[in-house]
């Protein structure tokens, strides 16, 4: 019997919860295992991972390695999420590279700037953000007449998009009302992609293993005091933002 793989994860980061919810998506069992942002830079871990981030998975049948999360979403020899078939195969791939190379990067470096970025610097978060509705139109656009990305079955492209949509409303400081409103196709494909039994384990194992209000904690091995004073920095930088853009949209 195969033993399960180890998936190496940082309790805030999107992209071990992708990954998460692909080895669901494909009944492979894995065990979590739980790093921070000191343990990842230590040896130990950068013997399974030199780039120090998470994720990684450890696969103990077959002896592999691997690092990235967009590769570890094409873990799939049966293709039940994947395909073989020409030009399905390639177009799949483009999706998922789309999603590496934009959405994640872009999504990323927005939330960064509004959330956690040391001094408020509104050209970054605005030309990020600015970023972020662009590549969520463009996907809005993609989605007006199809339910998947390719060939009309839910595949790892469409699955490694729904960590990072999820914090969108977080990121742009605006109601998921809002968003839909203005991308109705894109948050019709990801209502049908939440509702995926593998997808909603994943988000109800990560709020056990990471609620929110712990994650930050779970991440820096902080105590309690550093930890509200942190969640309090960050919503203070919340609302700044808010009344900047309330006061652009005014004038």
């Amino acid at each position: 019997m195969p033993e399960p793989i180890k998936l190496y994860f940082l309790a805030s980061g999107p992209n071990p919860w992708k990954v998460a919810i692909i080895l669901e998506e494909l009944g492979i069992e894995y065990t979590p295992m739980l790093e921070d942002m000191i343990s990842v830079k230590e040896e130990k871990y950068q013997r399974l991972n030199p780039n120090g981030r998470c994720p990684t998975i450890e696969d103990p049948n077959t002896g592999i390695v691997l690092w990235e999360s967009d590769i570890i979403d094409q873990y799939d020899t049966e293709h039940k999420i994947s395909f073989e078939s020409f030009p399905e195969k390639y177009h799949t791939k483009q999706f998922l590279y789309y999603q590496c190379t934009g959405q994640g990067p872009y999504f990323g470096q927005a939330a960064w700037f509004t959330l956690y970025h040391h001094e408020d610097l509104p050209s970054a978060r605005d030309r990020y953000r600015g970023e972020l509705r662009r590549i969520i139109k463009v996907l809005d656009g993609i989605m007006s007449d199809k339910e998947y990305l390719v060939g009309g079955k839910c595949s790892y492209a469409d699955l490694s998009f729904i960590t990072w949509s999820n914090i969108v409303p977080g990121i742009l400081e605006a109601s998921e009302a809002e968003i839909k409103q203005e991308n109705p196709h894109f948050a019709a494909w990801m209502e049908r992609l939440l509702a995926r039994e593998a997808v909603q384990k994943v988000l109800r194992d990560k709020a056990i293993l990471a609620p929110p209000e712990k994650r930050y904690k779970l991440d820096h091995r902080v105590d309690e005091t550093e930890e509200k004073a942190v969640a309090e920095k960050q919503n203070s930088r919340c609302q700044q933002s808010c009344i900047s853009a309330c006061a652009t949209r005014v004038n």
